[in-house]
């Protein structure tokens, strides 16, 4: 069986392969095409930043598996991949270490101007008093996101005998002590932070999540690192304070794509490098090792528990999954999106056979930036890395629901916890919320643009919505508002033919003295 690595990759994986009986070629000059090309038998496919689009694919008429030396997989089209039977594996976590370090790497260059006065010194000059620097040692650093890189990146600042403050939506307050971080808002650290370090999720959820407002807080001569994701930062609110004659440090390593070009941050960068983060030998070495085991287990013992692109079993209504999804999103907002500590899923009727299969979809609908796509022992893994005990749940006997899912999802804010929980059915072939919280027998679709408004029931709330939403040009296309008589309390579940903004609905909740207010686009 031939594997095919057409990639700059540590030979520990061609080795490990070959030893292992696989005949493995590995080829990192030839252009990707004519490797494909002159190898057609190829089985497996290793690659790290290359593209493999569907041509490469259908030029390997016997491809089973391909795996992405690394963490993200955007450069497989996998979902096209899936159509051909082919697996799709890649290996989180192997360049963690080497992330972190790359972050200590960029503020000991950044404070003691290292790239400047190697230069300088290269071409004569003696520049002792321009390049007077600063040390590392007891500075307060921030980091945003507590996850593999962050933890490690606490590790590594532990020598320096920093004050470590760190911002993670998902992990306790407990949990980030025991990581050695001391749990602070993002603001906070903005204003409080020498330097702080972004390792956060990129995708619309945190689209310039780093905006002028938090840019603008940070000390004069503080530092910015982004080892994360492009776009995460609002690099023309760096450009402006700096413009504006605010004293900021700020150092990338990542740009819009991985290719040589005039990157948009040079102009305001203070370090600016290539995509470095993963480049060591090491990391390259765990990704290779990684690579190989994953490969031969796949082949050998038909181990897929690392594949992100899996086909559903037989018997699995599609939209029974998309209904976990939608559950956990509206879950998520109900609970002012507070961090997880719990979920618990029940499933009903036909749905238990199949329970494993919905955790990938109950982690990406309440876990925004969680990865999309994952097996399900990759889910769990995910779930717990973010904090979050997940247990799905046997029904009890007495309730006999149809192909129905109900999902608990417990947070916890300021010491204390709550509990929101929903139920949901597939109607007609839609996502329908059947349930939420004591109130019952709502049955209104999930899909299109929502508002959930509890309050205290007495008459002509609704007419007032309905005045309010006219006003904005936004029609009410369908409305369920039970009332649950033992609180007193109306739970408006509002379907509209536009969404409605935040300015909207902060007036809707003041015009109604609303308990609970939100908005949902699915």
């Amino acid at each position: 069986m031939k594997i095919l690595i057409p990639t700059k990759l540590d030979k520990a994986a061609a080795a490990s392969l070959s030893a292992a009986g696989f005949t493995v070629v590995q080829d990192d000059t030839t252009p990707l095409e004519e490797l494909v090309a002159a190898h057609t038998d190829a089985a497996g496919l290793i690659v790290r930043t290359e593209k493999v689009p569907p041509a490469i694919i259908d030029a390997l008429p016997a491809l089973k598996c391909i795996i992405r030396a690394g963490a993200g997989y955007d450069n497989i089209d996998y979902a096209y991949a899936r159509t051909k039977n082919i697996d799709v594996m890649n290996t989180p976590g192997a360049n963690s270490n080497a992330v972190a370090e790359e972050v200590i790497a960029m503020i000991l260059a950044a404070y003691r101007f290292i790239v400047p006065a190697d230069n300088t010194t290269r071409a004569g000059e003696w520049n002792k008093k321009k390049y007077m620097g600063q040390e590392l040692t007891r500075k307060t650093v921030g980091i945003l996101g507590l996850g593999n890189i962050g933890r490690l990146l606490v590790k590594r600042l532990q020598g320096f005998e920093c004050k470590v403050l760190g911002y993670d939506h998902f992990l306790s307050k407990q949990r980030a002590l025991n990581i050695g971080a001391t749990p602070a808002s993002m603001e906070e650290i903005f204003a409080a932070a020498d330097i702080i370090s972004l390792h956060v999720p990129g995708g619309p959820a945190t689209r310039n999540l780093i905006d002028a407002r938090l840019i603008n807080s940070m000390k004069d001569g503080a530092m910015l690192i982004n080892c994360s994701r492009y776009g995460v930062v609002d690099e023309n609110a760096i450009r402006d304070a700096k413009a504006a004659g605010k004293k900021l440090i700020y150092c990338t390593d990542v740009h819009p794509k991985d290719t040589a070009a005039m990157q948009p941050s040079a102009d305001v960068a203070d370090i600016l490098l290539p995509h470095l983060g993963a480049s060591t030998k090491e990391a390259n070495k765990l990704a290779a090792m990684r690579s190989a085991s994953q490969m031969q287990a796949y082949f050998e013992n038909g181990d897929t528990s690392c594949v992100i692109n899996a086909e559903k079993p037989l018997g699995l209504n599609p939209t029974h999954l998309q209904l976990a999804a939608m559950l956990g999103k509206l879950c998520h907002k109900a609970s002012n999106a507070k961090p997880i500590r719990k979920i618990e899923c029940t499933f009903y009727n036909n749905l238990r056979s199949y329970r494993k299969w919905f955790t990938p979809w109950i982690l990406q609908g309440a876990v925004p930036g969680a990865e999309h796509g994952l097996m399900p022992a990759a889910a769990e893994a995910s779930l717990r890395e973010h904090g979050i005990v997940y247990k799905a749940r046997e029904p009890m006997d007495d309730k006999l629901y149809d192909d129905a899912l109900t999902l608990d999802l417990f947070t916890e804010d300021n010491g204390e916890q709550h509990k929101t929980s929903v139920r949901g059915v597939v109607i007609d072939g839609e996502p329908v919320v059947s349930r939420i919280d004591n109130f019952d027998h709502l049955y209104a679709t999930l899909a299109g643009n929502t508002v959930i408004l509890r309050y205290q029931d007495r008459p002509g709330i609704i007419a007032s919505i309905g005045q309010l939403l006219s006003q904005s040009g936004i029609n009410i296309d369908n409305i369920v508002a039970p009332v649950d008589h033992k609180s007193g309390d109306t739970l408006a579940v509002i379907k509209t033919n536009h969404p409605i903004t935040d300015d909207l609905l902060l007036s809707i909740s003041r015009a109604i003295s609303a308990k609970q207010a939100f908005s949902l686009v699915l």
